[in-house]
């Protein structure tokens, strides 16, 4: 059996090892993919850095992966591209499974955490939980879609109907989000890190209509705001200019805490709400709209090697766009 590359994490706090690897077997139900690329989130980071408990160890990270299939399975045909995204399993069988709430699942495992992701040249996949990849997005553009687009357009959604939409953290999330809600005709209001200006004339080139530092006001009160930074503190800056009834949406899998606030900002029937994975259907709804808007991705590509690289900008806010791992094939 040939050995496989990959990016290899020990134990969090420790970098990515390089490493040859058997190739996976694919088991029933499962497909082999080839590796084309595979976007790098925020959550690679959470779980780097041990800010979420017991991932598989030894473990290949990786959820935001287009590859072509190699072998296995029934859905797909052999060289054909898919989509490879954080949900990874369910039982199909606890309450929330029958209820149409999958992604609460309690017994549910996710790429990259339970399961060995993208951040390899192969890879084994549930064939169930994988999504074809819309024409006109090459293996590089359309990573991103497969969560940071999918996250965003969960919480989008779990946005309701808001005309006045604020967007804090302009990072791989917002950028996508951004320009479905425009394609929506919603307005935009971007919070960058205070002093970001490249990042906030990023935000302005793709329709918002006002940008600034998470420590300033907009010019009028929001209907909803999505938090995609993982940071506790915006929480209470965001619901001090949310108008009546308006709700924030808490996207992040990881947030540090949230401080006390008067109940007078909470008031009002504003709500706080967070977002938790994703079910299918919002994958096939999404990526079904994508082409639509469409949604152009930033891709800064990065060899598969260079993956602590690529983290470690992300860790420091240096990308506006995603940085997606270039794989390449054997």
């Amino acid at each position: 059996m040939n050995p496989m590359r990959a990016m290899v994490l020990d134990r969090p706090g420790t970098p990515l090892r390089v490493a040859d690897l058997p190739d996976p077997l694919p088991g029933p139900g499962q497909i082999r993919l080839r590796v084309r690329a595979c976007a790098v989130c925020r959550t690679d980071l959470h779980i780097v850095d041990g800010e979420l408990p017991d991932p598989k160890l030894p473990l290949v990270l990786g959820h935001q992966v287009v590859g072509e299939v190699v072998d296995g399975g029934s859905r797909f045909e052999r060289g054909e591209r898919v989509g490879v995204p954080w949900l990874g399993f369910t039982d199909q069988t606890c309450r929330y499974c029958l209820s149409g709430r999958e992604n609460l699942c309690l017994h549910a495992q996710f790429t990259g955490y339970h399961r060995d992701g993208g951040y390899a040249e192969l890879m084994v996949a549930d064939e169930h939980y994988c999504f074809p990849i819309p024409a006109g997005f090459d293996d590089v553009t359309a990573a991103p879609l497969l969560c940071s687009g999918l996250i965003g357009y969960r919480s989008l959604r779990l946005a309701g109907d808001a005309e006045r939409l604020g967007l804090y953290g302009f990072g791989s999330s917002a950028h996508l989000i951004a320009q479905v809600a425009r394609y929506q005709g919603r307005r935009v209001f971007a919070f960058t890190r205070p002093g970001d200006t490249a990042g906030q004339q990023f935000a302005r080139e793709l329709g918002a209509e006002w940008a600034g530092g998470s420590d300033q006001k907009p010019p009028e009160e929001l209907d909803a705001s999505i938090i995609f930074a993982p940071v506790g503190p915006l929480v209470p800056a965001a619901l001090r200019v949310l108008a009546r009834g308006g709700t924030v949406v808490c996207a992040g899998i990881h947030m540090s805490d949230i401080p006390s606030f008067p109940y007078e900002w909470l008031w009002e029937e504003r709500s706080i709400r967070s977002v938790a994975n994703l079910t299918r259907q919002d994958g096939t709804d999404f990526l079904e709209l994508a082409p639509k808007v469409p949604i152009r991705t930033y891709p800064e590509v990065i060899p598969l090697t260079e993956a602590n690289e690529a983290l470690r900008r992300l860790r420091a806010g240096e990308l506006h766009g995603t940085a997606v791992l270039k794989i390449k094939t054997r």
